[in-house]
């Protein structure tokens, strides 16, 4: 059974993604967290772990823990950004995000082209089962 728990950092009313999430995880029977976080937040992190000082989308920690893969944090406002400089929803975009942490955890990488390939198929193949395809 899927353990995933979702924590809100941010002032925004985040429940319809919250169902949005659970809808797009529910093929997913292992345990993990979705922080929707601050710029703030997220900067602080992508400086103290990737020695990086910027806002970034979303970062993935795995965890040692044997029956939990870890934490996604997500730039909620950065997101909502994205989606309008995309042209697509907020919600396909934080979905995008939350999707794309969660290979991260599962082991997915994007550090050459053939793995960026493999883990935008995934990441499409994931969201079109709840249609969020691209654009919407």
């Amino acid at each position: 059974m899927m353990s995933m728990e979702i924590f809100n950092e941010t002032k925004s009313d985040i429940s319809s993604y919250e169902k949005l999430l659970k809808e797009v995880f529910a093929f997913n029977k292992e345990s993990f967290s979705i922080i929707l976080t601050t710029n703030k937040k997220i900067k602080d992190l992508n400086k103290s772990y990737r020695k990086v000082n910027k806002v970034t989308d979303v970062l993935s920690f795995n965890s040692d823990q044997e029956d939990y893969l870890g934490e996604v944090f997500i730039a909620l406002k950065r997101a909502f950004r994205q989606a309008k400089a995309y042209r697509h929803s907020k919600k396909r975009e934080v979905a995008f995000l939350a999707v794309h942490g969660y290979l991260h955890l599962k082991g997915y990488h994007h550090d050459t082209k053939e793995a960026e390939e493999e883990m935008l198929k995934k990441q499409e193949e994931i969201l079109k089962k709840v249609n969020l395809k691209r654009g919407i």
